[in-house]
């Protein structure tokens, strides 16, 4: 059996978003860009059962759809997080710091001075870490979760293959 959401969501991303369709255009088999159709194109009562069989427990798949479904609602412009501007510093609530540690943290930071976050996307990508239920993310699983909220943001190319060649540099050992 796999261990957690975080699990059934990178299968599904490898599985299904990057090979959108089978149309493999991208440096890693992926659509030329995110847009904002980027959902998974099958049913989730197929889809459950695809990963029943992969060997994902049904109570993982189904928070895993909980996941995507939260993200989903973050992309509609009525229930989006306000713009809040440049700038300022980022105060770590203390279950926040207890998931992020100081290494995550920095990264966040990092990705954002460089503009590949912005103060909304930043927010989402904490929102949808804290909906994970694990008490503390490495740096591969956090680059992750920015890397599948980036890939639902329209206009969010250049961040969106920034974190691409981040994911994937390191899982197959390439160093730039």
């Amino acid at each position: 059996m796999k261990e957690n959401v975080l699990d059934v969501l990178m299968y599904l991303f490898e599985n299904y978003y990057m090979q959108q369709g089978g149309q493999q255009s991208g440096q890693h088999g992926l659509q030329e860009a995110p847009d904002e159709g980027a959902d998974v194109p099958v049913d989730q009562d197929a889809l459950a059962s695809e990963l029943a069989e992969a060997g994902f427990a049904r109570g993982e798949i189904s928070k895993a759809f909980s996941w995507l479904d939260g993200l989903s609602q973050a992309r509609d412009p009525a229930t989006s997080l306000v713009a809040l501007g440049h700038g300022g510093l980022r105060y770590y609530h203390a279950l926040e710091r207890k998931k992020l540690d100081l290494k995550c943290r920095g990264l966040l930071f990092s990705m954002e001075s460089a503009g590949a976050l912005n103060v909304v996307t930043r927010e989402l990508v904490i929102d949808r870490v804290m909906a994970l239920e694990i008490e503390e993310l490495s740096l591969e699983q956090l680059k992750w979760v920015m890397w599948m909220v980036l890939f639902h943001q329209p206009g969010q190319e250049y961040a969106y293959r920034l974190l691409e060649d981040l994911v994937f540099d390191e899982r197959h050992g390439r160093l730039h």
